[in-house]
Order: structure tokens, then C-alpha cells, then sequence
């Protein structure tokens, strides 16, 4: 039979190779691809409002994308390592957030979410040994899911030595993530236009 796509995995890199080219103040003002400018880490840093906004608009037209290619948006998983992350109107299978930490914190609903994400599954990920985005900023970050969804649906994981990176054993939780809101499915479209794919695809960016 073929074969219809019926889950994806999008998930988004920090700084490197596929972002805009814009200078980062952090980094001296190099210019280097990135998705916004980070200014600093610390929960009083100034945000790059305008070049987050700019980052989740690019991240919607991804979802929405998918959607309109025939994957339901609950059958998609969002993932970030460091830069990567952001929050969508539609419902989500969950999200993972590697390395992560809470930019434009200030501008954050006070209390719970509402609408179709309020029960979302998240996995945040943090080495204990992170030298550029430290645990205590992932720390922070998982406190503030807690208030924003269900608390029961966050699950915080660290690692011992790790450092800004990622172990086997986060690749692995990552995966129990993944197979556990994506199962596998198939799907017999003979009588719809034949597209032969993966069930499971994931996109890089």
C-alpha cells in the first residue's frame, strides 16, 4: 500500500550553519547564523523581542506547513537545542527542549495557558556541567512550564558532566519521547495520490 506521513519531528538548532546571518552581542557582535540576537542568559538580560517574534513566525509557517502537506499538528513534536524553542496555537504532540533557557521572561502569561496546549507533553533536557547556558537557567525555565501547562506533563532531566552538548542517554530519553506521543502508524491511501514517506520524518533547522 502507500504510504502517507502521519508524524514529524521538527526540531531547531541553536547557533550554526542554517540560520539567518545576523552579528550576536553576546558573541562580541560576530556576525553568524542565528535565529535572534542574544543579548544575554541571565533572567534580567535584555530579549531580542523582535527577533524572537521573527524565529516563531518562521517556526509556524514550518508547523503550518506540515499540516497542509496531511501531518495533524497533534501528531508533531517541536524540539530545540539552546536557541531552539517557542509555543504554538495549535494542539502539539509535546515538545523537547535541550540546553534550553527562558528569553523575554518578563513577557510570559503570569498563570496557566489556555487552549489546546494547556495539557502538552514537554522533555527538558540540561547538562550539569553547562558552561554557556548554566543548569540554574534550565532550572528557571522548568518552573516556568510548570505554571504555564499541566506540571504533571514536564518532566526535567539532567545529566552528570555534561556539558553544552548532548549524551546517549539524552538521545535516548528523547527517543521514549518520540515513541511514546508518535506511534507508528500505517495508513492505506491507495484511493488518495500515492506519496511513499516515513511515518516518523524529522525536520532539521
Amino acid at each position: 500500500p502507500c504510504l502517507l506521513a502521519t508524524a514529524a519531528v521538527i526540531f531547531l538548532r541553536g547557533l550554526g550553519d542554517t540560520r539567518p546571518v545576523r552579528p550576536v552581542t553576546l558573541n562580541m557582535n560576530m556576525a553568524m547564523p542565528s535565529w535572534f540576537d542574544i543579548i544575554g542568559l541571565s533572567p534580567d538580560s535584555q530579549g531580542d523581542e523582535s527577533g524572537i517574534k521573527q524565529a516563531a513566525e518562521k517556526i509556524k509557517a514550518l508547523i503550518d506547513q506540515e499540516v497542509k502537506n496531511g501531518t495533524p499538528s497533534n501528531g508533531i513534536i517541536l524540539g530545540g537545542f539552546s536557541q531552539g524553542g517557542t509555543l504554538y496555537t495549535q494542539k502539539l504532540a509535546g515538545v523537547t527542549a535541550l540546553s534550553c533557557w527562558l528569553p523575554l521572561r518578563a513577557s510570559f502569561p503570569q498563570g496557566p495557558i489556555g487552549g489546546a496546549n494547556r495539557d502538552i507533553s514537554i522533555l527538558q533536557c540540561h547538562g550539569d556541567c553547562d558552561p554557556l547556558v548554566p543548569l540554574m537557567f534550565g532550572s528557571l525555565l522548568v518552573e516556568k512550564l510548570k505554571t504555564l501547562v499541566n506540571p504533571a506533563n514536564v518532566t526535567f532531566k539532567t545529566y552528570e558532566g555534561m556539558m553544552h552538548s548532548s549524551c546517549q542517554q539524552e538521545m535516548m530519553d528523547v527517543k521514549l519521547l518520540i515513541d511514546k506521543l508518535l506511534p507508528l502508524q500505517l495508513i492505506d491511501v491507495t484511493k488518495r495520490p500515492c506519496v511513499e514517506v516515513h511515518q516518523h520524518h524529522c525536520s532539521r533547522v
